[in-house]
């Protein structure tokens, strides 16, 4: 594993602890810390998050990320040795919510095509 990949990881499960046990935030959801972009200098980090429930949450959660941001900033300093702290950004991820339109669209399918196949056995 690189040291790009470390400090990733290490944000990542730094910046959830503080946002799951120190953020007092009553904006904030049901909030996961999905994954970190940093940048090849380690100088930006796009944090990717979900949050469990309407797009009402994510932007409730996001404005209370955002306000946290100097918080957050400040603790990863004192709690993970680097030369500079990056500039942190949130962004949503969906992805969570994608895949479970996409198997709900497969599944619709496969309910529509079993009549056609249950119709074609019993004509044989």
């Amino acid at each position: 594993m690189s040291r790009h990949d470390r400090v990733s990881e290490a944000l990542r499960r730094e910046i959830g602890n503080i946002i799951q046990h120190e953020l007092k935030d009553p904006r904030l959801g049901f909030i996961t810390v999905t994954r970190v972009e940093l940048t090849q200098d380690l100088r930006y980090a796009k944090v990717f998050f979900s949050v469990l429930g309407k797009e009402e949450e994510y932007k409730k959660t996001k404005e209370a990320l955002d306000s946290a941001l100097g918080f957050i900033r400040r603790l990863i300093a004192q709690r993970i040795r680097l030369r500079l702290v990056p500039e942190i950004s949130f962004k949503e991820d969906r992805s969570a919510e994608y895949s479970i339109r996409i198997q709900e669209a497969l599944d619709e399918i496969k309910e529509l095509d079993e009549p056609k196949k249950s119709s074609r056995l019993h004509k044989k």
